[in-house]
């Protein structure tokens, strides 16, 4: 392995672990000394193929991308579904984990497409979360045990409460520009009025509730549109920080994509199965991302402090769209009384 290779490991790594010791982070992923390491560290000493496996899976790093081997081949990072816990708690758990690990790192913004549903957003509602949860786990993949279970009305545990909260708490804080398209809740919409006609809902009118809330969302995302920051629902915005800079564009964004950078590096997640992703720190592929996500920024119209009346446009099309369904299933349960 070149000298450079392995320094170029190296920068990774310290740019992830920021102010902590690199001889002590790296020193226990190989389980060697700190004196070793720093060998390492100053090329003195190789690192073998089986403590660069280690740090690549450890830092989430492609070995590809370093040695530049196989071009227009990428190294994405996923878990796989039969390793996937469909709980709330686990669920919000990994969110947690991974905006606390993006807010540590310095100066940090995200760039979003938002595909149907922006899910950091919908945790200022649990309910919702908790649907969409049982709709996937359900509906789509069809897991074990969900197969005779009706969805129903559940109190959310203080635990699962406080770690959701912490969470948006934590990206709120993380400046973004987000991309929201015209399809944006139409899906969520629909897959509501599915539950509700196929009867997958215990009780009926509680599909009324989801709208309701869905509602709220609605009304509390244009308060954030308005002031231009992020902020957690029933609260007031800052003075300061939590920029929040909303697109709308009128046409589709394909799917769901969240590129964030700092000071220390950055990353791409991509929407893979629903609400599972893949995750790459691959250069080129972050690059060729990043244009296609500023084209789509160029071609859609900033509705987030500025241009009212787009905003409020926008905004009386998705409510609009989820009255629609309201109306249709009051008129169904009007008849069955």
């Amino acid at each position: 392995m070149q000298a450079n290779h392995q320094e170029t490991i190296f920068e990774i790594i310290k740019k992830q672990i920021g102010k902590e010791s690199l001889g002590v982070v790296v020193g226990e992923v190989l389980s060697i000394s700190q004196d070793a390491v720093y060998r390492r560290s100053r090329g003195e000493t190789l690192l073998t193929i089986y403590e660069i496996e280690k740090l690549s899976n450890h830092f989430n790093f492609s070995v590809d991308s370093i040695f530049g081997l196989r071009k227009n081949n990428v190294l994405f990072n996923f878990k796989p579904l039969e390793e996937f816990d469909f709980s709330m708690d686990v669920y919000l758990e990994g969110l947690l984990e991974n905006v606390k690990m993006l807010k540590a790192q310095k100066n940090p913004e995200l760039l979003l497409s938002v595909n149907n549903i922006a899910m950091f957003q919908l945790l200022n509602y649990p309910h919702l979360v908790r649907f969409k949860l049982f709709f996937w786990a359900k509906t789509y993949l069809r897991v074990p045990g969900y197969e005779n279970v009706l969805f129903d009305y559940e109190k959310i545990s203080p635990k699962t409460f406080n770690t959701g909260l912490e969470a948006l708490k934590v990206y709120c804080t993380i400046p973004s520009k987000e991309i929201y398209d015209s399809e944006f809740l139409r899906g969520f919409v629909r897959e509501i009025y599915y539950y509700y006609s196929s009867r997958l809902i215990k009780d009926p009118k509680y599909a009324l509730y989801l709208l309701e809330v869905l509602d709220r969302f609605v009304d509390h995302l244009k308060l954030q549109a308005i002031a231009g920051k992020k902020f957690v629902s029933t609260t007031k915005p800052p003075a300061n920080g939590n920029g929040f800079e909303m697109y709308y564009n009128e046409t589709n964004n394909g799917n769901g994509t969240t590129y964030y950078h700092s000071e220390n590096g950055e990353g791409l997640y991509i929407a893979h199965n629903m609400m599972n992703y893949v995750y790459t720190t691959d250069k080129e592929y972050i690059q060729d991302s990043l244009t296609t996500l500023n084209k789509q920024i160029d071609n859609s119209s900033m509705i987030s402090s500025i241009n009212e009346k787009e905003r409020n446009k926008y905004f009386f099309q998705l409510k609009n769209t989820i009255n629609g369904v309201r109306l249709k299933i009051e008129a169904d349960l009007s008849l069955e009384e």
